[in-house]
């Protein structure tokens, strides 16, 4: 647990050496998490993107940082949410430990998550911080890198969630 920490703020001001955005397949930019790190990011990012032919749901891809304070950005696109029935938890998982996965491989000691799939997605928001909480413990309990997991909530209640269910695990 003391690997795992909550800050609440825009992940696109951290100094870590990853952020994850919850990217849409195209990974062209979009709305929310998605479009403000293409924004804070720069055109590189954005033509760094186009060249990877896009990512399918709960899979991952790195990238440079470009303009950001974070040396890489790690796309994931999670699953919309129909009706919990089809297959969404596997794919929001998928999305973690896909990331994560390319974390490790990449040496990369600190990687920072917004809340994946509840803005537009729909997911919901319970749910989802339960998936990303279970599967990043499971995650670092098995691996050594990254060293260090922030959930970046943007609002005071997302962060409030993710303290609540972080605690639950303690």
């Amino acid at each position: 647990m003391s690997r795992l920490s909550i800050v609440e703020g825009d992940i696109t001001c951290l100094q870590v050496d990853a952020i994850v955005n919850a990217a849409n397949s195209s990974l062209l930019g979009g709305g929310g998490v998605d479009g403000a790190i293409h924004r804070a990011a720069g055109p590189g990012l954005l033509a760094e993107c186009s060249r990877l032919g896009g990512c399918p749901t709960g899979e991952a891809r790195l990238t440079g940082g470009y303009s950001l304070p974070a040396r890489h950005v790690i796309h994931t696109v999670g699953p919309v949410y129909k009706d919990g029935q089809s297959c969404e938890p596997e794919l929001l998982r998928s999305c973690y430990r896909e990331s994560l996965r390319l974390a490790s491989e990449a040496g990369l000691e600190t990687v920072a998550f917004p809340c994946i799939s509840t803005g537009v997605y729909g997911y919901p928001k319970s749910a989802a911080c339960r998936e990303a909480i279970t599967t990043v413990t499971e995650w670092l309990s098995a691996h050594d890198l990254p060293r260090s997991i922030i959930f970046c909530c943007y609002g005071s209640d997302d962060a409030e969630l993710y303290r609540m269910q972080l605690t639950s695990f303690a």
